[in-house]
């Protein structure tokens, strides 16, 4: 490495990562192209949450430009309608109708929060993920559509969806959360009709890096978006500090990462995977700067973000590159997620990459 790509703070580097995809893809372009997506939309919330930080309206224009590629002058715009998935970049909206008060930002983010109205539910009232996976209820789809929710029913007075993020919460807890480790199955099916299913609890057998990491991300982001006189801010920081403690317990001591499937680092086919261990360390953070866990989850905290500088690469341009990145993936069983493909600079890891340095910048310069 040069002296130029040692970024130093947490905040350089999340500049870094950021900086580098804006000097390879043109917003629009950002892979899959022109598409209204997850995989984008997590990485300009990262972005998004970098310029709350430090002020640089280029990253704020960079996040336009991607929404107004798709979204035209009413409020229309192509999205999926049958999946939790697609609400995710709905996040873009609001700082853009802030910001600019243009009403389309609004329509579209009504679209979005009318989207849920047509989903399909489970008996007790669970989204389904998609309508492909019948019955079924997916970690990922806390964060997916539960952050949008909480903000929506802050911008435009909707209080009654708070609940509904909360049900959502507490079905995961009570399908899917396994006592013994504190940690939560990928997915679980009701009618247990899927080949992974257990045939006794409906859930997928194994605790998936990146869907545990999608649900920490969503826990801490509802205690930003919860009054603290809800009597739901209080449920969720007690969940969201007894989830901590869990991750804490399998974090890898040498490198301060996560593994692939969490709870088997023993086993030698497994591997050390950086998107989850980047949600990991943002959902860590911020429960310390809520208060919720102590001196031993700020260490781990610590050590999983200097893991991750540590695995860091470059590519002959100069950008950064984020490695070991799990491509998206299914419930499954154990084979399913070690021998999924990786890949590098994938746009919902480096999303994530940016959300623990913002994160971890003041508590790593406080606590050096």
């Amino acid at each position: 490495m040069t002296d130029m790509r040692l970024p130093g703070t947490p905040m350089k580097w999340a500049k870094v990562a950021c900086d580098s995809l804006m000097n390879t893809f043109n917003a629009g372009e950002l892979p899959p192209a022109h598409r209204w997506h997850y995989h984008q939309g997590v990485f300009l919330c990262g972005m998004e949450l970098l310029w709350e930080n430090v002020g640089d309206d280029r990253y704020v224009e960079y996040i336009q430009q991607y929404v107004d590629d798709l979204v035209d002058e009413y409020g229309n715009f192509y999205f999926a309608r049958d999946e939790l998935d697609a609400i995710q970049a709905g996040l873009l909206l609001f700082n853009l109708y802030e910001r600019t008060g243009n009403l389309k930002y609004s329509v579209a983010a009504t679209k979005l929060r009318n989207l849920m109205l047509t989903l399909n539910l489970t008996s007790e009232g669970g989204f389904w993920h998609k309508d492909k996976y019948p019955n079924q209820m997916w970690l990922d789809g806390l964060y997916m559509a539960g952050v949008f929710s909480l903000k929506y029913a802050n911008a435009f007075n909707e209080p009654k969806l708070r609940e509904t993020v909360l049900h959502q919460e507490r079905l995961m807890r009570k399908h899917m959360r396994d006592d013994q480790t504190g940690l939560l199955y990928h997915a679980w099916d009701e009618r247990r009709r899927m080949p992974w299913a257990n045939p006794e609890t409906g859930c997928s057998p194994e605790f998936w890096g990146r869907s545990l990491g999608w649900y920490g991300l969503a826990l801490s982001q509802f205690l930003d978006l919860f009054p603290e006189s809800d009597p739901g801010y209080s449920e969720l920081s007690l969940e969201l500090g007894k989830f901590v403690q869990a991750l804490v317990r399998y974090q890898d001591k040498e490198s301060g990462l996560w593994y692939q499937v969490v709870d088997k680092g023993d086993q030698p086919d497994n591997w050390l995977e950086t998107s989850g261990t980047c949600l990991f360390v943002y959902t860590i953070a911020k429960a310390v700067k809520h208060g919720i866990v102590g001196k031993d989850c700020l260490e781990a905290a610590k050590k999983g973000y200097e893991g991750l500088i540590n695995v860091l690469e470059w590519d002959d341009q100069g950008g950064l590159v984020l490695p070991d990145i799990c491509i998206g993936t299914s419930a499954g069983d154990y084979e399913n997620y070690v021998t999924r493909p990786t890949s590098k600079n994938d746009l919902h890891g480096v999303g994530a990459f940016v959300m623990a340095c913002v994160e971890m910048d003041s508590l790593i310069v406080s606590n050096p």
